[in-house]
């Protein structure tokens, strides 16, 4: 359940980041600010009902750079990249990052697991080929780090002992690198645009996609394991897919429903495997 909470909560935030970036209502770097402003006064209050201590002493500064990176280089990417082309070097990167740790450590998934591996890759080339173009090489080079910051964030969190505190320790850490880099932004006379909507999207994006979301993940990572954890998140871009079709009025095609079969079942075969 904290797995599937999780993964639409990703998709949720992939939707209000598309969405705020792409109108443009909001810049990547006061978009980027705001949303991990949020995630972190919404972590504190929730840290603070359960009676919690937060401090920078016990921040993971490994954890906080890795999800700085991963604001940052997402939100940028986004501004020259289409979605599907996007999609497929982001959950690339993180494919490659946390398999190449889980093989590194002796992990393995067996025959039935890397053919789910296979079956929902696939599942997720074939939802994203029409949107697929040549990447822009700034773009796609921003999004290959930000899957690779993503990757080691989620690393990472396997050894998270409270997944709640710890989210938060994490976000308020990558606060002040947020507010110095949207600082440098203005004093180097960077086109910063800021409007009410898009401070409203930041904000969703922030306390409840990525702040509660992120909680979630951190709490399931440990139950997972590092290749299913990897193979899991192939899922995000077909829940955001259907998402669009529930709130965005976008159509529900067959190429849609094929490939959201395809990623699901091979997710699911990947999980029933039995790790050796």
């Amino acid at each position: 359940m904290l797995t599937c909470l999780a993964m639409v909560a990703f998709a949720a935030n992939s939707i209000l980041t598309r969405q705020a970036l792409t109108e443009p209502v909001i810049d990547p770097v006061s978009f980027g600010t705001a949303r991990v402003i949020a995630g972190a006064l919404m972590l504190a209050v929730l840290v603070r009902l359960q009676r919690g201590q937060l401090g920078f002493r016990l921040a993971d500064w490994p954890a906080a750079f890795a999800l700085f990176g991963y604001v940052v280089f997402f939100s940028y990417a986004y501004l020259t990249l289409a979605s599907g082309t996007g999609a497929l070097i982001l959950f690339g990167a993180v494919q490659i990052t946390m398999f190449g740790w889980a093989i590194n450590k002796g992990e393995r998934l067996g025959t039935a697991g890397w053919f789910g591996l296979c079956l929902a890759f696939l599942g997720l080339v074939w939802l994203v080929l029409p949107g697929v173009t040549a990447p822009d090489l700034c773009g796609a080079a921003m999004m290959a780090l930000a899957g690779i910051a993503w990757g080691v964030y989620s690393l990472r969190g396997q050894g998270a002992g409270n997944p709640l505190n710890a989210t938060a320790i994490n976000f308020i850490a990558v606060a002040p690198l947020m507010l110095l880099l949207l600082l440098a932004a203005q004093a180097a006379g960077a086109d910063l645009k800021v409007s009410m909507a898009g401070l409203l999207l930041a904000f969703a994006s922030g306390a409840l996609a990525s702040g509660c979301g992120y909680a979630m993940w951190y709490a399931a990572l440990p139950m997972l394991g590092t290749g299913k954890a990897a193979i899991v998140q192939l899922s995000v871009p077909v829940i955001a897919a259907f998402g669009g079709v529930l709130l965005l009025a976008e159509p529900l095609t067959s190429r849609l429903l094929v490939a959201s079969m395809m990623v699901l079942g091979g997710v699911l075969v990947a999980l029933r495997q039995k790790e050796r």
